[in-house]
């Protein structure tokens, strides 16, 4: 069993692993009890199967021989400035290392009652639902969520909500065939943002699952948003169809340019001149890794 398989097995949510540098990757915008039980159940496991490891600074776990402190940090500052010439633009305003941000929109949540009483099961596909729910009913914690990524996971943990289900595959028509089976026979609720692009709710309806949906948050163009230059060869990251829609409206599409998909379902709506690289996983931090593996 290989150190991504023990790693999959796992379950993880606050850590990602790094097939390339042979780490396994701490998500440092989380800091609570719940990563503290993940490390300790990933240290434990380990030690258990006497792989040999070493906990970094950040608390991320490194599986290499390390190098000498002076090697280590010469390899460091060199990939640094490297991965600082990349020019890698994310289309929204949330921060991440080695990207600059194009804010293209904006997410106005609706105001309005949402009533949870009679669901047995919550369905979340965005962030953006749950901090919506949250601010409209905190009834929502107390019903099992199912949620499409680990991204949206944390979100759930982080607001102490009940986390009932993790999506392996992280693309939306899968997703609902995932869970099907579990949910059939119940009566469940989509949270969701005013345009979907997946077939979740019918492809549910259709495998005998009570399934109602409601728009409880917009996601509108940014038409303060401020053009600003792309050099060429640039990496864009595009996080959805609208960030598609949104780019075309202030920027024109150099060829030398590249592409990259947060996931399959946002890389159906590029032009068909524009070819994307899908991100191995659905999070923004694996865009922008996706983007710093390219020469």
């Amino acid at each position: 069993m290989d150190i991504k398989e023990i790693i999959n097995s796992l379950n993880l949510i606050y850590y990602e692993f790094d097939n390339k540098k042979n780490i396994l990757i701490k998500d440092v915008n989380y800091t609570n009890k719940y990563t503290r039980l993940e490390f300790f159940k990933i240290t434990y496991y380990l030690t258990k199967k006497n792989i040999s490891f070493n906990v970094l600074k950040d608390k991320s776990i490194n599986f290499s021989k390390s190098n000498s402190g002076i090697k280590s940090y010469v390899l460091s500052f060199l990939q640094n400035i490297n991965n600082s010439k990349k020019n890698i633009f994310l289309l929204n305003d949330k921060k991440v290392k080695w990207a600059e941000n194009i804010p293209l929109f904006k997410i106005i949540y609706k105001e309005k009652k949402v009533r949870l009483d009679d669901y047995d099961a919550l369905i979340f596909t965005s962030k953006n639902a749950i901090n919506a729910i949250e601010s409209m009913n905190k009834d929502w914690k107390t019903i099992p969520s199912y949620v499409i990524s680990e991204q949206t996971a944390k979100l759930v943990k982080e607001l102490n909500g009940n986390l009932e289900y993790i999506s392996k595959t992280k693309h939306g028509d899968e997703f609902a065939y995932e869970i099907c089976d579990k949910l059939k026979g119940k009566k469940v609720l989509y949270l969701r943002g005013k345009e979907i692009v997946s077939d979740l709710i019918n492809i549910l309806q259709n495998n005998d699952v009570v399934c109602d949906d409601d728009v409880i948050y917009e996601n509108k163009f940014n038409k303060e948003v401020k053009k600003k230059k792309i050099p060429k060869n640039s990496k864009i990251i595009f996080t959805s169809p609208s960030t598609i829609k949104y780019f075309f409206k202030v920027f024109s599409w150099d060829e030398s340019y590249t592409a990259i998909s947060i996931g399959k379902t946002t890389a159906k709506y590029f032009p068909k001149n524009i070819k994307p690289i899908i991100a191995k996983n659905t999070s923004f931090k694996s865009c922008v890794d996706t983007a710093l593996s390219l020469s």
